[in-house]
C-alpha cells in the first residue's frame, strides 16, 4: 500500500483512546505477573515459553480473520521487523530493572515516551514542535531527574534503564504510525513474537555456553540465572502472560493505527496510575513525595505535549516520510 493511502486514511480518535487505556491495564498486569515471578524464572525463559503460547494463538486469530499464509510473509518483512526489534530493547531495558525498582519509578521512566515521541516526531517524520512543545519536553525531563535524583545516594544507573525504554518506546510507536499504519495486528504481533523468541533462544544459550558465575548470578537472577522447570503455578504464570500479549499484540497497534501519536500518548499515561496502583496493593510500594512530584511533571508535561498539538499532524503526508537510516 503506497505511502499516500496510508497517509489519507482516516483516524478513529475515540477507538483509538479507548484502546491504548485497555493496553495500560493490560501491560500494568502483565509487568506485575513479571515481577512477581522474577525470583523463580528467568527473562530469557519467559521469553521463550510466552512466543511458544503466542504464536499458535496469533496464527490461528489470523485464519480466522482471512490473513492466512500473508500473515507470515507481512510479519518478517522490514518495517514488522524493525518494529519488533524496537520493541524487545524496550523490554530488555525494563524488564532488566523490574526486580528491582518500585513499578511507580519504572513506569514515570517508561512514560518519557511521549516526550521523545515529540522531540522525535520533528527529526524523524517531518512534524514541527512549537515553543510550547519544547517547553513541555524540558519540563518533562526536569521531572525524571527530580525522580533519579542524580549526585545523591539515592541514585543508581538503574534508574536510567526506564527512561531507555522510553526511548525505544517512542521510537517503536513513531514505526507504528508511520510504517505499518496498514499493517495487520496479527502480523504485527506475530513480527514480535518470532523477535521474542529469538532473542529468549540466543540469550539462554549464551548463558548455558558461558556459565555466568554464581555472584553475578545472585546479582541478577532475572537475567543471568538458568532455565528452570516450572510448577503449575508457574506455568499458569506463564500461560496468563502469553494471553495478556495475545491481547496487546492485537490492540496496541490498532490503538496507535486509530490515532495520531501524541493523542494515543497522552492516555498512554494512564499505565503510571495503574501501575502504582498494583505497586501499592501487590507489593506495598508507596512512591515518596519527590516521586510523585516528578510523576505529576512528566505527566503535565506530556499533556502539554499532547493537547498543545493539533492531532491532524500525525495524519499528513509528511507524517508518512522515510525515517532516516
Amino acid at each position: 500500500m503506497t505511502a499516500a493511502h496510508t497517509a489519507n486514511r482516516p483516524d478513529r480518535i475515540a477507538l483509538g483512546i479507548a484502546l491504548i487505556v485497555l493496553s495500560t491495564l493490560l501491560t500494568s498486569l502483565q509487568d506485575v505477573i513479571f515481577k512477581y515471578s522474577s525470583a523463580d524464572i528467568t527473562l530469557w525463559q519467559l521469553y521463550v515459553l510466552r512466543s511458544i503460547f503466542l504464536m499458535p494463538a496469533l496464527l490461528v486469530i489470523a485464519f480466522v480473520w482471512g490473513g492466512r499464509t500473508s500473515t507470515w510473509r507481512q510479519s518478517i518483512r522490514l518495517w514488522p521487523i524493525v518494529r519488533a526489534t524496537l520493541f524487545v530493547a524496550m523490554f530488555l531495558s525494563m524488564y532488566a530493572a523490574l526486580p528491582v525498582l518500585p513499578l511507580s519509578t519504572i513506569a514515570a521512566g517508561l512514560y518519557t515516551a511521549p516526550l521523545f515521541v515529540a522531540a522525535l516526531s520533528a527529526l524523524l517524520i517531518g512534524e514541527p514542535v512549537h515553543p510550547r512543545g519544547w517547553l513541555a519536553i524540558a519540563i518533562g525531563f526536569a521531572g525524571v531527574l527530580v525522580i533519579l535524583r542524580p549526585g545523591t545516594e539515592a541514585f543508581t544507573w538503574l534508574m536510567l534503564l526506564p527512561v531507555l525504554a522510553g526511548f525505544f518506546y517512542a521510537l517503536s510507536a513513531l514505526v507504528t504510525r508511520s510504517k505499518c499504519r496498514v499493517t495487520p495486528p496479527a502480523a504485527l504481533g506475530l513480527a514480535m513474537s518470532i523477535a521474542l523468541l529469538f532473542t529468549g533462544t540466543v540469550a539462554s544459550t549464551v548463558l548455558y555456553i558461558w556459565q555466568p558465575a554464581p555472584t553475578l548470578v545472585a546479582v541478577s537472577p532475572f537475567l543471568f540465572g538458568q532455565w528452570s522447570a516450572l510448577d503449575l503455578s508457574q506455568w499458569g504464570f506463564v500461560a496468563v502472560l502469553a494471553a495478556l500479549m495475545v491481547c496487546n499484540s492485537l490492540i496496541l497497534p490498532v490503538a496507535y493505527q486509530s490515532a495520531p501519536s501524541v493523542t494515543i500518548a497522552t492516555f498512554d499515561y494512564c499505565y503510571i496510575i495503574f501501575a502504582t496502583v498494583f505497586g501499592f496493593a501487590i507489593f506495598s510500594e508507596v512512591p515518596d513525595r519527590q516521586t510523585i512530584v516528578g510523576m505529576l511533571m512528566i505527566a503535565g508535561a506530556g499533556l502539554m505535549v499532547s493537547l498543545g498539538r493539533n492531532s491532524n499532524v500525525s495524519a499528513r503526508p509528511a507524517a508518512v516520510a522515510h525515517i532516516k537510516g
